[in-house]
């Protein structure tokens, strides 16, 4: 099983933002937007990529995507608002919401020495990445996984691909759609990206 067209669409704004390379981010969006991807599903993809290369690509990217629906509202084309971000469940903490989310993705309870050595990175995680933003909803965890596949691919955080590549795995991807995201990349001239992410599947199946 390969990627969806919605994923692909997903994977090349990832990666265009991630590097930020805005006018082809431009093109991309355009064509998701054409295809049926919603407003809200794409902000969300773009306020997720600042826990991952930063509020400078993220901010950005939110701008191209701002100036092309004012552009597309000009011609009259109306696109599709999509379903609103979930609120956070009120009982229980955001830090215990997250370290489930974390456990769910990862498959077990996460821990480690640069954890111990910095735990306010350990609670910044639990609290803001995977409760405040993972539990927004709009996108699944596996559509978020494409978005963080690709983007660690196009900043070259090799470890850190590694660890995503297998949680991904976990919430549904399979190694033919991972490969999918390597051939889109390939596509948008991300050849780098995609080499990272083969070399990450020949270690993970090693």
């Amino acid at each position: 099983m390969t990627l969806n067209a919605k994923d692909k669409h997903l994977a090349v704004i990832s990666s265009a933002t991630a590097m930020g390379n805005i006018e082809p981010l431009k093109t991309y969006l355009a064509s998701a937007l054409n295809d049926g991807v919603t407003i809200n599903e794409l902000k969300e993809l773009l306020v997720q990529l600042y826990a991952y290369c930063g509020f400078p690509r993220s901010l950005n990217g939110l701008g191209a995507l701002y100036a092309l629906l004012e552009s597309r509202r000009e011609q009259g084309i109306q696109d599709a608002e999509g379903v609103t971000p979930n609120a956070l469940p009120t009982d229980k903490s955001r830090f215990d919401l997250g370290d489930a989310v974390q456990q769910e993705l990862v498959g077990r309870p996460v821990s480690g020495p640069v954890l111990t050595f910095a735990p306010a990175i350990d609670a910044f995680l639990k609290e803001h990445l995977f409760a405040d933003i993972f539990l927004r909803g709009v996108l699944t965890y596996q559509e978020r996984e494409v978005i963080t596949i690709a983007a660690l691919a196009s900043i070259g955080v090799a470890s850190q691909l590694n660890s995503h590549i297998r949680i991904g795995m976990n919430v549904g991807l399979t190694s033919e759609m991972v490969a999918s995201i390597a051939e889109a990349l390939k596509q948008i001239d991300e050849s780098t990206a995609a080499k990272l992410i083969y070399a990450s599947l020949d270690s993970l199946s090693s």
